[in-house]
């Protein structure tokens, strides 16, 4: 049964950037990832693409040929990618009835908030047996500012009812979130989406005409409560880890390694835990809907990370960088001199 993420996000949200640290995380711990770009704006990939919606329709091709402007143009792609759905769907079946798949969609957020194709292909695909979950980007810098993070409530729970899909919203750049000022709060009021009536004191200082319209989405927000937030800083291993366990919980994807294979870094291993408390090594289901571990499971333990003591940390993590090079430069010496007391092809002549 293929799994997938729809990748979806305003432009400048780390969308491609995201798709390259997922498929550099994947390979690296042995999971099969396949990365499908359905963005024909898109000419600067910085993945290696399994299948390229460019080589069926392009945006420059259409707004030259039709006289449409870059939105139109987007709208029209989407339309005939529908249209063709057939040309995706026997590219995604070369990837195997296993693959793994990422499809990174356009920056267009009227494509995933009221548009009609995207939907229509990504029922398509559910119905030929796609296990999909959405990742909604949002900028992390959204939240320093009240009004800003409203919009990106109500963009995000637009995502949700118009897609219909599980559904995982991401606070990304969370590492540069400090350079855009301090938070009025700690960075869990803004995952958990808690009491928002909080921000009216925000929210009058800034844009005090228009404060009744943002409590009042607010409370339409909170009425649904379906709104939460995942935090990212694509360059941190853990951080990725963190989020791809959140993913995998919300399709039902759990990874087998091969057998003989070495357990991929961040791996939990509670084989000393209680009896009472350790999770079946054996069950499939304790690792696809046990509970999440790991350094960025906690989001206060994110705000200290990349909030509270940035400087800190990036400190800590440079010593130990230097240290696994030291044990990487001592390792590699270390089998030189073996080599050299024992060439290949020596044989040991006995006395």
């Amino acid at each position: 049964m293929p799994f997938g993420e729809v990748v979806c996000g305003s432009p400048g949200s780390g969308k491609s950037t995201y798709c390259y640290g997922k498929h550099q995380l994947l390979t690296a711990i042995g999971r099969p990832i396949s990365i499908v770009n359905l963005d024909p704006a898109n000419e600067n990939i910085p993945y290696p693409c399994a299948v390229d919606i460019s080589s069926l329709i392009t945006l420059e091709d259409v707004m030259k040929e039709h006289g449409l402007g870059p939105n139109g143009g987007m709208l029209y792609c989407m339309e005939y990618l529908e249209a063709n759905y057939d040309w995706l769907e026997d590219r995604l079946k070369e990837l195997g009835p296993d693959a793994y798949v990422l499809f990174d969609l356009p920056g267009q957020v009227e494509l995933s908030t009221n548009h009609d194709s995207v939907k229509n292909i990504v029922e398509k695909l559910t119905k030929n047996g796609f296990r999909l979950a959405v990742v909604h980007l949002c900028d992390a810098h959204y939240v320093t500012d009240a009004s800003k993070y409203i919009s990106v409530l109500l963009l995000s729970l637009r995502t949700m009812l118009h897609l219909e899909l599980p559904h995982i919203n991401v606070l990304s750049k969370v590492d540069l979130i400090a350079q855009y000022g301090d938070l009025d709060f700690n960075l869990d009021f803004y995952t958990e989406v808690q009491d928002l009536s909080h921000l009216e004191n925000s929210l009058s200082s800034t844009t005090p005409r228009y404060t009744a319209l943002n409590m009042a989405i607010c409370s339409l927000v909170e009425d649904f409560g379906l709104v939460g937030f995942e935090t990212l800083a694509v360059e941190d291993k853990s951080s990725m880890l963190h989020l791809t366990r959140a993913i995998d919980r919300a399709t039902g994807y759990v990874f087998v390694p091969p057998a003989g294979s070495q357990a991929p870094p961040g791996t939990v291993d509670d084989t000393s835990a209680p009896a009472s408390i350790r999770p079946n090594m054996f069950a499939l289901h304790s690792t696809a809907a046990g509970p999440l571990k790991g350094p960025a499971s906690d989001v206060r333990d994110v705000q200290e990370r990349w909030v509270d003591a940035k400087e800190v940390w990036d400190a800590h993590e440079k010593v130990q960088w230097r240290r696994e090079a030291e044990l990487m430069r001592e390792e590699v010496a270390r089998a030189s001199k073996i080599r050299e007391r024992n060439p290949p092809g020596s044989m040991d002549i006995p006395s």
